[in-house]
Parts: structure tokens; sequence; C-alpha cells
């Protein structure tokens, strides 16, 4: 089978029923390539946790959640892309697959590079409005003007890698991330324990495994390109009415992913306003919930694929057939991170950092992380949904609402009940979030066949 061909006996444009075992030969690789980024910020979180001073653990914290700001807010050009490449898929349209990597990818080059040339007031700006203290901020500083030198290969990267899940090609996206995040490692553990280069060499580390995770990623391109078919008219590059849905939809993705990220960022800077040590607990609960975000994230990559194939072919049928299994399965996997994080909840705690004020005071919050995947796990699952049949304005302005709820229970319960009262307004944010998409499904429904 060619790396962008159809599954085992599947041909392109079936009517085939999707199966249990298609469901997972797409999910599982992705959930492996997904939780691998996170156990790199684990990773990041530990090696810095094991120095001599709080403040490393802090500022690590800081810089990557501006970094996540950022990843998140250009993932558009994953989630922007998957969707349209598997309806162009589902149509036999094979010229039209290859142009969205040529769009993708020019947008990703251009916004990687406007934000290099932008460094300088990002973090004026993001240094302004977070509280920290002048110990956490100086090395917040330092590792974002270092890291900031990766975006271009990180966002060419998402558009690469949205496409290939788009072509039901996920072993080269595991491949990609595994490779990307080994070197990763590999290089904090050199940088910092071997050349004692601190916060510094955690930068450095991420800049170099993110390049040679794209020359990685344009080597799978090529064999995918010479493995596709060939089908359908080609339609030039700058074509206005692909390139204006294109932005259309990548714009909805920008907003409502501001909204998402603003969420993770308001919540690490009002830990900062608590303190270095609420600061530091957090960043390590909040893992916790980046390790299962990434791995729910597998189910709404492989919807928007299975079911973006679905609306190409106008089959309706499919598409709720395919909708359900992947429900199902997911509901299965957030029930299975919430009994892990129930028994071995304070053993992850105690690998993430060797400090007992921190270890102590996450624990009394990881009751939170631990239910949250309940909540969550319809929030993810209507996203892949909603992008497969590339309603992106209603996936944005039910997360707008989600976001003004999220607000509102901020300034009331954090005043209240402090460090829980933040957690309170992240539940409610998600819990929000899965409950409109919901109500909106139906109309969805109707537009397909």
């Amino acid at each position: 089978m060619s790396p962008a061909g159809p599954a085992p006996g599947e041909a392109i444009g079936s009517r085939l029923p999707v199966t249990h075992r298609q469901v997972w030969a797409m999910a599982g690789p992705i959930i492996l390539a997904n939780l691998s980024v996170p156990l790199l910020g684990a990773v990041d979180t530990a090696v810095v946790g094991h120095l001599d001073e709080v403040h490393y653990i802090g500022a690590v914290a800081i810089g990557a959640m501006l970094f996540n700001f950022i990843y998140h807010l250009f993932n558009c050009l994953r989630m922007g892309t998957t969707g349209p490449t598997a309806q162009a898929r589902g149509a036999g349209d094979h010229a039209e697959v290859r142009m969205m990597l040529a769009r993708a990818l020019l947008l990703a080059m251009a916004a990687g590079c406007a934000m290099v040339a932008l460094q300088g007031p990002i973090a004026a700006l993001a240094f302004h409005a977070i509280e920290a203290s002048a110990q956490v901020e100086q090395y917040a500083r330092q590792y974002f003007l270092i890291r900031v030198w990766a975006l271009p290969a990180v966002l060419c990267t998402y558009a690469i890698i949205g496409w290939m899940y788009g072509l039901r090609n996920v072993r080269a996206p595991l491949v990609i991330q595994l490779f990307t995040n080994a070197v990763n490692v590999s290089l904090d553990l050199v940088l910092v324990f071997g050349f004692g280069m601190g916060v510094a060499g955690v930068a450095i580390a991420s800049v170099v495994a993110e390049y040679a995770g794209l020359a990685l990623g344009v080597f799978y391109v090529r064999l995918t390109l010479r493995g596709l078919p060939a089908g359908g008219a080609a339609s030039p590059l700058l074509d206005r009415a692909r390139l204006r849905r294109m932005v259309v939809i990548n714009g909805d993705i920008v907003l409502r992913t501001l909204c998402i990220v603003s969420v993770g960022a308001i919540f690490m800077a009002k830990s900062a306003e608590l303190g270095d040590l609420p600061l530091a607990a957090n960043q390590v609960l909040y893992l916790f919930l980046v390790f299962t975000s990434f791995g729910l994230d597998g189910f709404a990559h492989t919807a928007e694929t299975i079911l973006g194939e679905a609306v190409g072919r106008r089959d309706a049928a499919g598409f709720r057939h395919g909708r359900r299994l992947v429900f199902l399965w997911a509901g299965v996997v957030a029930l299975l991170n919430t009994l892990v994080y129930t028994l071995f909840g304070t053993a992850i705690i105690a690998l993430m950092t060797s400090l007992p004020e921190v270890r102590a005071a996450a624990a009394d919050y990881l009751w939170w992380p631990v239910l949250i995947p309940l909540v969550s796990v319809w929030a993810f699952m209507y996203d892949g949904v909603y992008l497969a049949a590339t309603r992106t304005r209603i996936m944005r302005n039910t997360v707008i609402v989600a976001f003004v709820g999220y607000l509102a229970v901020l300034q009331l319960a954090l005043p209240l009940f402090g460090n829980a009262g933040l957690w309170a307004a992240v539940a409610t944010f998600l819990g929000l979030r899965g409950l409109l998409l919901h109500l909106y499904l139906p109309r969805v429904s109707r537009c397909i066949g």
C-alpha cells in the first residue's frame, strides 16, 4: 500500500461502513504521536524540576505556556488542512489533495517567519501581562527568545501532519513526532545535565529537534506524493476561491483556538499571581490535562478524517455510523484516563518533581485532573465532527460563549476559593463547549447527504 493509499479493503469513494478496527488503525498511532508531545513537556518539567530552585520550574511553565499559546493558535494549519484534504480524497480529487499541501505550507511559512520577526514585541507584551517573580521572568524570557526560532519548522510540520492525516497516513506523522521528541529529550539531558546550560539548554534542544523533525517530514511528503493517484483537474496554487475558503476556515479556527489557549494562558498567569508554589503545582497538574487532551485528540483527528471522507462522498449514513464508533471509543479512553489518574496520580506527581512542597501542593488539587477527562471528552469529539464537515463558524461561536462562561466563573470563584476556583473555571469551559456543540449537531447532520 502506498503511504497515502486507502485502508486495506477500502476503495476511494467506497460506502462500506467504518469498522472498530479501522477506527483504532487510525486512532492508535495518532494517540501515540499526540502523547509524545506532552511527554516532552513532562520531561522538560522533570529536568528542571530536579534542579535546586523552584523558579526554574516556574520559568519553563511560563515559557512553555507562551509557546503552547502560539502553537495552538496556529494549529489551524493542521486542523484546517485535514478535513478539506479528507473531503477531496473522498471525492477522488487528488489534484486538489496536492494543492491543499502547497497552500498549507505557504501559510505556515508566512506565519512562522512573521512570528520570528515580531519576537521582540510579542515578548514585551507577554511578560507585561504575566505577573511572575523577577527570577521566573528572567529565565522565562531567555527560554522564549531562544525557542522562538523553531516556529517556522513547527508550523510547517503542522501543515504536513494535517495533510497526512487527511490521507489516512498516520504512520509517518507518528514517526516524525517520535523522532522529533527523541532528539529533544536526548538534547535536554545532554545540554542541561552534561553542559549545565539550565533553561537555555531546554530551549536550544527544542529548536534543533523541530528542524530535524521537519527534515524527516519533507522526506515523507516526497514518498507520499509519489504514491498519490492521479485524478481531478489541477487548480492553481493561488486560486482565489479556494484560498478564500481556506482563509475563512483557518480564520474561524484561529478565533476558536484563541479562546482555548487563552484559558490556559489565563490559568497560568493567575497561578503566577498566587505565588511560585501554586504556579509550580499547577504546572505539574496541568500536564495531566495536556495528556488527556492529546490522547482524546487522537479520536478527534480520526473523526475528522473518516467523517470528512463521508462528507466528500455525501454519505450521511456513513457519517452517522462513523461518528457513533469514534464517540464510543473516545468515551472508553476518557474513563481509562480517570482510572489511571485516580490510581497513580500521586506517583506521577512524584516523577515530575522532587521538591516536597510542590508535591504536597499538587496532591491537594489532584481530584480536578481526575474528573476533567469525563467532562472534556465531548468537546474534543465534537470538534472532530465539526471540522470534518468544515462547519467552523459554529465551532467558533460556541467556544466564544464557553469562554465568556469561563471568565464569569473565574471572576466569581477565584476570590472565594483561590486555586480551586481556577480549576472550577477550566472545568466549566470544557463542559460548556461539549454541551453547546451537541445542541447544534442536528443542524450539521442535515447538511450532509
